[in-house]
């Protein structure tokens, strides 16, 4: 017996897709403007990592699919919670709020297979995403500089978009390993 999951797709039309295009929230008319791409860039890597997460069971969220690395589809939505955290420090002159998880890589360590762990780092996500977005909402120029660091409110926007965009890499090829399913 083979233990490697068989590789699949929900998609119908197009077998190599994750779903079928007119099922896809991230289809939809594309926006005029710098910081209106940037923040649909933004939101479309934010769904794709959800998609990636859906169906799955604690266990199956909390498997670190490539070992010995500690990174599992639960690690990347607490990972990406404490960043977005990070994210809102380097606005102010008073560096980062205290971290999540406490110390160095509490977010990949502490995904454990639990439902309550799973919905509160859920929580955390939609709730620091919130938080960091209601933060950045009153800064319309992108030329702007903020924070200790000088730090152009372009450049915190697109380090948003790599980092969602280098984790949603890692999501494809952890949900394969966990389940086979595979797709855009």
């Amino acid at each position: 017996m083979n233990d490697q999951p068989a590789r699949w797709s929900q998609a119908t039309v197009y077998p190599d897709m994750w779903t079928d295009p007119g099922d896809d929230p991230r289809d939809g008319a594309t926006p005029d403007g710098e910081l209106a791409t940037l923040r649909d860039f933004l939101t479309n890597y934010r769904h794709t990592l959800r998609m990636k997460c859906e169906g799955l069971d604690a266990e199956q969220l909390a498997r670190r699919s490539v070992p010995p690395s500690t990174m599992s589809l639960l690690g990347l939505v607490r990972h990406l919670a404490e960043v977005e955290r990070d994210w809102r420090g380097w606005l102010g002159a008073g560096g980062p709020p205290p971290k999540l998880y406490g110390v160095r890589d509490g977010d990949f360590d502490g995904a454990v297979a639990d439902q309550a762990v799973v919905d509160a780092s859920f929580a955390d996500l939609e709730r620091e995403q919130a938080e960091t977005d209601a933060a950045l909402a009153g800064y319309e120029d992108l030329g702007e500089r903020v924070g200790k660091d000088n730090v152009s409110i372009r450049e915190l926007l697109v380090h948003r978009v790599e980092e969602y965009a280098r984790h949603c890499g890692h999501a494809d090829l952890l949900r394969e390993c966990v389940d086979g399913r595979v797709g855009q």
